[in-house]
């Protein structure tokens, strides 16, 4: 069920666009990269921090594109893409997928996993998705993902985003 309050606007901002952004990476995250197989069988792949779990039944995740993206078409038409939650040991990987211009699957491992969509060897975890769904809301596309197949590397620590900056966990 969609539920919409149409009749009551939202105030205009009282903040600029880098304060935003800057609030917003306060919010530590995971690290992840979406990968899919385009209609041509060429390889798509980006770094993102825009996820999160929707349900456990049915099993459902979402994460966000930018409008803007390059790889919008090949992820907006495709059947499949898998989410890989990156490790600690991961953060060039991390960088790479950020990086345009560079063939990010130069020498990287990896397995087609659910619809040809790359499975990264040594991820955290992964997630492999059946494309449900797609909103479109501001600059970017909400994509919800129904999880066909999931796996965990047992032990590996996550790799972190806040402020900018890498981390990796460190127990309390």
């Amino acid at each position: 069920m969609y539920l919409s309050n149409r009749a009551i606007k939202a105030q205009a901002p009282n903040f600029s666009q880098p304060e935003f952004r800057q609030s917003l990476a306060m919010f530590a995250t995971g690290v992840t990269i979406v990968t899919a197989r385009a209609a041509d069988g060429s390889l798509v792949g980006l770094t993102a921090n825009s996820f999160n779990s929707v349900s456990l039944d049915p099993p459902l995740v979402l994460w966000s594109l930018a409008r803007a993206a390059a790889s919008l078409s090949a992820f907006s038409t495709g059947s499949h893409y898998a989410i890989n939650i990156l490790a600690a040991d991961q953060h060039e990987l991390a960088l790479r997928f950020a990086t345009k211009g560079v063939d990010r699957f130069a020498d990287v491992v990896f397995e087609d996993g659910a619809g040809g969509a790359p499975l990264l060897a040594g991820a955290a975890a992964s997630f492999e998705c059946f494309n449900r769904s797609r909103y479109f809301e501001g600059d970017h596309v909400i994509f919800v993902g129904e999880v066909e197949r999931c796996a965990r590397r047992i032990g590996a620590s996550p790799l972190l985003f806040h402020g900018g900056r890498f981390y990796t966990e460190h127990p309390l």
